[in-house]
């Protein structure tokens, strides 16, 4: 039987012998980096029979951390939050969709162009309701998968509009975010978010460790020497990865001000991988990264 949530924020607050110390919420950043890109191969398969049987493009912004306060801050219009559990001990985690991407999937799926009602209903139909669930299923899916298999099986527990009534988690605790968008030819993008309080990411990014084993292939080539050292490859730090609507970004004048929240982690990429993450500092009237973990 999967422990409730109540339980897991007693536990997490009053009995740290059971959870023992764990890695901070900065250790966490990279690793969940790296499942977020698990994640974008393996999700558009179990989403594509929402965008006419097409595998989606589907990308993702930089783990931000936040708190249940911050989330529902940022929601300005009508949202449903999904509380999903991982595993057998039941971590909690949270799915949030914002209304009008789903109502305008649903619209699609009825023949329509994907036009959104105005003004938003207070209420998701049902149609809606059925559509998230099946949203949910994609989801749990695709996290059970790069989560590493039925031992962190993911599975969606109850929905509310309101997180309040949700109740997902302790409100206080540190979360870390993942949004993604999801990219169809011809129509607008749609997006959602993941949030993961510490205990649950500790739990499934944490690898259980194994002893050391002799290689079966010979050493690979050290690429400190040539002809591979001298190979230029260009490095992409990620400062700020927002999602913006297509209506704001053609609304964008000259004096506009954007507010922006900069990664505590800032990745350091190589083609679209994270080798490393490191913090922004100066050296030299200069802007810096200071490497804190690479991979």
């Amino acid at each position: 039987m999967a422990t409730p949530p109540s339980a897991h924020r007693t536990r997490a607050k009053h009995c740290a012998e059971l959870l023992g110390s764990g890695p901070s919420i900065d250790e966490l950043v990279p690793a969940l980096s790296l499942l977020g890109e698990k994640l974008v191969r393996v999700l558009p398969a179990g989403l594509a029979r929402f965008a006419n049987g097409e595998p989606p493009l589907v990308r993702i912004g930089m783990p931000m951390d936040c708190t249940l306060a911050s989330i529902a801050a940022d929601i300005e219009t009508l949202a449903s939050h999904t509380l999903m559990a991982v595993g057998p001990k039941g971590l909690p985690m949270l799915a949030t969709f914002e209304a009008a991407p789903v109502l305008r999937l649903v619209d699609r799926a009825f023949g329509g162009r994907g036009t959104v009602p105005d003004p938003l209903p207070e209420t998701f139909p049902l149609s809606a309701e059925l559509l998230l669930a099946r949203i949910e299923e994609a989801i749990a899916g695709a996290l059970t998968t790069v989560f590493g298999g039925e031992r962190h099986r993911v599975r969606a527990m109850r929905r509310d509009t309101s997180l309040r009534q949700l109740d997902p988690f302790d409100k206080r605790a540190e979360l870390l975010q993942l949004s993604l968008e999801v990219e169809e030819p011809g129509v607008d993008p749609w997006s959602l978010s993941l949030a993961f309080p510490q205990e649950t990411l500790a739990a499934v990014l944490t690898q259980p460790r194994h002893p050391a084993r002799k290689p079966a292939r010979p050493v690979a080539p050290d690429p400190a020497s040539e002809p591979f050292a001298s190979m230029p490859v260009d490095v992409t730090a990620v400062l700020v990865d927002m999602t913006m609507g297509f209506s704001r970004i053609s609304a964008l004048k000259p004096g506009d001000v954007l507010p922006v929240a900069v990664a505590r982690s800032v990745p350091l990429q190589v083609d679209g991988r994270t080798i490393a993450t490191g913090t922004i500092g100066e050296v030299e009237d200069r802007v810096a990264v200071q490497i804190l973990q690479a991979f």
